[in-house]
């Protein structure tokens, strides 16, 4: 499910017109990024949390030059679903649907 397509769905479960509907989409996104860009979490009861996580400093390889390389310690956005959430997922859903070609 794309974007548009959720877009979509949401307008036509609720009756709200889908220009309204994508700009609080958009408005969600970007709170979520600000949010997260601060240093703070979010949590989402009976959704999930999205997080700040640490990644510590590292030594990398270089493929092409064959040198290693120092990756300074970083910090990375990361979504950890609710329990609810992860079982739902769990029983309702048998078996993935087939990938789309994007061509």
């Amino acid at each position: 499910m794309r974007k548009a397509d959720l877009v979509n769905a949401i307008s036509e479960k609720t009756g709200v017109a889908k220009v309204d509907v994508l700009v609080s989409l958009e408005a969600l996104f970007k709170e979520i990024k600000t949010t997260l860009q601060s240093g703070e979490n979010v949590y989402i009861r009976g959704f999930g949390s999205f997080i700040i996580k640490k990644r510590a400093k590292k030594i990398g390889r270089h493929i092409k030059k064959g040198k290693a390389i120092e990756i300074p310690e970083h910090f990375i956005p990361s979504f950890k679903p609710a329990k609810i959430f992860v079982e739902q997922v769990k029983k309702n859903v048998t078996s993935l649907p087939e990938e789309e070609s994007i061509d």
